[in-house]
């Protein structure tokens, strides 16, 4: 097979453009939807689904080679043939991971994306996440959808801080979190200095399920203290095909001479160290996030990355509950609810549609089926549902909790949207995080106005961006606040590729937001202060700009009648 065929190609519906039908609930049937249309699954039946499922995301710090072990995992999925990583040679597709063309052109993440794929009787759903430095909201949300995460770290350079931001992300939601620890077929850390970092860095214990022989030219593959096995490292070419591994016990005389008696004789010191002195392994430990399971591998070369997905497949936890406004939704509830966590317009260049993305929290789903839709109060029909790889999908008939549902949306749903099929309540809202980096944008060309404010709109309800006008001036040009600046050249490449409108970027010199209440002609006086802004969100709340934090704290300060708040809900 050719490098460059990879994929396994997902039909892709030939029907045209999707659109999705709603009906009005009769008056007074506003507020409930009988429970005849909940859909039928028998318990047993529920039950197993549910159970074998896992929806879990990838968190790192840039070039520690999330993409590459995301690639890999869809390898020993059966997803994809060839694993095409982003530093691959130009005969190699792009990872299927990255479908938006300016990730394919800088070889990096910018948009979440679902992955959903087959192992070992399991259905897994990989939440891929953006791991370089300006990253947007859409990565925090994305982690609201999951049930736990994996952590890659480069074997050389341990904690980074892009690791750190997001996994105190994972901590506020007591995540299970498992870790592995990547490049050792290159110069590494040793990997009690690497135990060391994580547990003092991230308060976490761990527990190395394997452990390194060796590491860079010296690397002779990894001991799994699970099975009590050492697994050899062979080298395969341009690492595209499962690594093979051969495999002898600890105590195997020829382990001596397949990796040196000296070598043999440190791991089996090492082993007996971590036996005694060493964190014992606790799975509730792990499934309350206390505990992180730790593996060493190579994603590039394939090595490690099977006996880590195993290992995983084994203790990551199955999906979890999530409370609503009136109830606590189990996952075997026969009751179909869930949340939309994002919103991605223009996936297919085709359509040019909007596609929102539903987590199911409990029961089963079922293509066409009617749902409560609780802020608009009425019932919608979920029609052409899609399972979403990447940028390719396919219709759905039937899904169930922890699994992710593409939903065409023709303005129907918003991010933080409850869909039910009875009236449960409403899951929390999900915040909007207060922007760092601010620039203001204009259409270079008054003709194609229209179209700069439609995409302008439709991209800022994906929650990358928010958008802000200024409340003292006559002018509305709009002001777009970002949590990461490379948010500003996605935005201008998007208007540019999607929508045909040149735009004119200047970058602002804020850098905090806050959204205020109470005494209105004070917040006046605070706003038009030297170096900051007064401003409203696109609902009409008031939001001052602040230049420096320590301007911010002293408005805080010195406010007598004024609120300040960091997040506002969506």
């Amino acid at each position: 097979m050719p490098l460059s065929a990879m994929l396994i190609p997902i039909p892709i519906s030939s029907t045209g453009t999707i659109k999705e039908n709603t009906v009005s609930l009769q008056e007074q049937d506003q507020n409930l939807i009988t429970p005849s249309a909940t859909p039928s699954a028998s318990p047993s039946d529920l039950i197993e689904e549910v159970s074998e499922r896992r929806t879990f995301a990838i968190i790192s710090h840039p070039d520690a080679g999330k993409t590459t072990l995301t690639e890999k995992l869809l390898l020993y999925g059966g997803a994809v043939q060839l694993a095409g990583s982003v530093t691959a040679r130009r005969s190699q597709r792009h990872a299927a991971s990255d479908w938006m063309a300016m990730e394919q052109q800088r070889g990096i993440s910018i948009t979440s994306t679902v992955l959903a794929f087959p192992y070992k009787g399991h259905h897994l759903n990989l939440l891929d996440t953006p791991g370089h430095q300006d990253f947007s909201e859409d990565t925090y949300r994305t982690l609201t959808a999951v049930d736990s995460a994996v952590m890659v770290l480069d074997g050389a350079r341990g904690i980074e801080p892009q690791t750190l931001k997001l996994f105190e992300v994972c901590r506020r939601q007591h995540m299970p979190i498992f870790t592995f620890i990547n490049k050792i077929d290159r110069p590494a850390l040793h990997p009690l200095e690497m135990m060391d970092q994580i547990e003092r860095t991230l308060g976490m214990k761990t527990y190395p399920m394997n452990w390194p022989i060796g590491d860079g030219n010296e690397f002779r593959g990894v001991y799994d203290r699970m099975t009590r096995t050492v697994h050899l490292f062979e080298r395969t070419e341009h690492g595209s095909k499962q690594a093979p591994v051969r495999v002898s016990s600890l105590d195997d005389p020829l382990l001596d001479i397949r990796i040196g008696a000296e070598r043999a004789a440190q791991l089996r010191e090492e082993m007996e160290l971590l036996e005694m002195a060493g964190t014992p392994f606790d799975l509730a430990e792990v499934l309350s996030g206390r505990l992180t399971p730790v593996c060493f591998g190579s994603a590039m070369t394939n090595f490690g990355v099977q006996l880590f997905l195993d290992l995983f497949l084994t203790y990551a936890p199955a999906p979890k509950e999530h409370a609503t406004s009136e109830r606590v939704m189990e996952p075997t509830d026969p009751v179909f609810s869930g949340f939309v966590f994002k919103i991605q317009a223009n996936m297919d260049p085709r359509h040019r549609d909007r596609v929102a993305y539903l987590r199911i929290v409990s029961g089963k789903f079922e293509r066409d089926m009617e749902a409560w839709h609780p802020r608009l109060k009425r019932k919608v029909r979920l029609s052409r549902p899609m399972r979403l790889f990447g940028q390719d999908r396919e219709v759905v008939d039937e899904a169930f909790a922890g699994d992710v549902v593409g939903l065409i949306n023709p303005g129907t749903f918003t991010i933080g949207d409850t869909i039910s099929s009875e009236n449960v309540g409403e899951f929390a809202a999900l915040p909007r995080f207060q922007p760092e980096f601010f620039s203001m944008v204009r259409h270079a060309r008054a003709d194609r106005y229209k179209q700069f404010l439609k995409g302008l709109v439709q991209i800022e309800e994906e929650g990358a961006i928010q958008l802000f006008y200024p409340a003292a001036s006559g002018s509305r040009e709009p002001i777009l606040g970002a949590v990461g600046a490379l948010q500003f050249d996605v935005v201008k490449f998007r208007l540019e590729a999607e929508y045909n409108v040149e735009t004119i970027m200047e970058t602002l010199g804020y850098s905090a937001a806050r959204w205020v209440g109470g005494d209105e002609a004070e917040i006046t006086t605070i706003g038009n202060a030297r170096g900051r802004m007064r401003a409203e969100d696109k609902m009409g709340r008031p939001v001052i700009l602040f230049t420096t934090e320590w301007d911010l704290r002293y408005a805080e300060e010195h406010a007598e009648n004024v609120t300040f708040q960091s997040l506002a809900e969506m």
